[in-house]
């Protein structure tokens, strides 16, 4: 199978976009300026010093209403739908696209949980550019949820993994492939350390960011140990708005971002809260990917928890991911093994890529 032209920016080092040089006013500017300089001398005399320069700032997309508007967790479903409507209408003003926006909520007794099996994952990249599109991320830059990583079989140390490779054809014999993303974890330190509790954990066991309320401190990012959380170094871009947004939206996951704010993979809410696989998982070819219900016995990815020796990633740093890996049978520890089960046709899998069966 032939690999796609990929963006870096979801990569170790991702290249620092040119800054958004507008100076459009937000409560994040507001507050981050005015609380910087009160921060430094404080008092009456020093508010009206800093106050003063934001007579330049443009302000056109500044309402009342989102500079005054209450935290997620506060809004009434009245007050929400105001929310919903000036965002469809800025979507609309801006991209020229009716957005069907809505907030679905989580569903009682259910925990989401995603399975990955290494075995089968041929490292095509499709799950991410799926990603890309179902979630409106930037497109120039464009911005990754999803990172495969080429790992040299016999080795589990995905610091070594190699997130740029480019082939003519994968999967390459010498390595296999491991998809990495935010692993929604249930001792999440992205949350901790969050100032102004613009990022949360839902009952369903998704970390949301509510952009609205981001202030683009990126401790988040910082405190991630799985690279899951993107930076929009400018406003996000899109070759042609009617034809790259999927008018599909909901507040805590796809709507459009603005600069300087974090963003990361929610599970695709919108979707699986409306009883739909996310994505990435409907686009993979080799049926790599499982998703569904870690309290519901009977769900495909509680009996993967349950029959195969799964593994998470960096165990020791206590974060307790709901993002698991498996390998399926036997899994060929060398290139010629490889070469012929897949001559054979027979099933890849199972023990760990190192040969060791052991947790990374």
């Amino acid at each position: 199978m032939t690999t796609k032209d990929h963006d870096t920016s979801g990569g170790d080092t991702p290249q620092r976009p040119e800054q958004d040089t507008s100076s459009s006013l937000s409560r994040r500017s507001f507050f981050r300026y005015v609380g910087g300089a009160l921060g430094v001398t404080g008092g009456l005399g020093a508010l009206a010093a800093a106050v003063s320069p934001l007579k330049d700032l443009d302000t056109s997309e500044l309402t009342l209403e989102r500079f005054l508007q209450k935290h997620y967790k506060e809004l009434t479903p009245a007050e929400m739908e105001i929310v919903l409507e000036r965002i469809r209408q800025e979507v609309a003003e801006r991209y020229q696209v009716a957005a069907n926006l809505s907030d679905p909520k989580p569903m009682d007794g259910v925990e989401y949980a995603y399975a990955l099996n290494l075995g089968r994952c041929i490292g095509c990249r499709r799950c991410v550019y799926a990603c890309v599109a179902e979630n409106n991320t930037s497109h120039n830059p464009q911005i990754q949820y999803i990172r495969v990583l080429e790992m040299q079989r016999g080795s589990v140390d995905i610091e070594r993994g190699n997130h740029h490779y480019d082939r003519p054809k994968v999967p390459d014999e010498d390595h296999y492939y491991m998809p990495i993303q935010c692993h929604q974890c249930a001792n999440p330190p992205c949350v901790k350390v969050c100032p102004v509790e613009a990022t949360w954990q839902e009952p369903d066991g998704v970390t949301v960011i509510d952009y609205d309320w981001c202030i683009g401190c990126r401790y988040c990012e910082a405190a991630c140990p799985y690279w899951a959380r993107r930076f929009n170094f400018t406003r996000p871009a899109f070759g042609d708005p009617q034809e790259d947004l999927n008018p599909a939206m909901a507040y805590l996951s796809n709507r459009p971002r603005t600069a300087g704010v974090m963003e990361k993979c929610h599970f695709c809410l919108h979707r699986t809260r409306q009883g739909r696989m996310p994505a990435c998982l409907e686009v993979c070819p080799v049926g790599a990917r499982k998703f569904g219900n870690l309290l519901d016995p009977a769900s495909e990815v509680s009996q993967i928890l349950h029959n195969k020796h799964v593994f998470v990633l960096k165990q020791e740093v206590g974060t307790l991911p709901r993002f698991f890996y498996y390998f399926d049978q036997e899994y060929p520890r060398n290139k010629k093994q490889a070469t012929l089960d897949r001559a054979a046709g027979s099933p890849e899998s199972s023990s760990d890529p190192s040969g060791g069966g052991g947790a990374a």
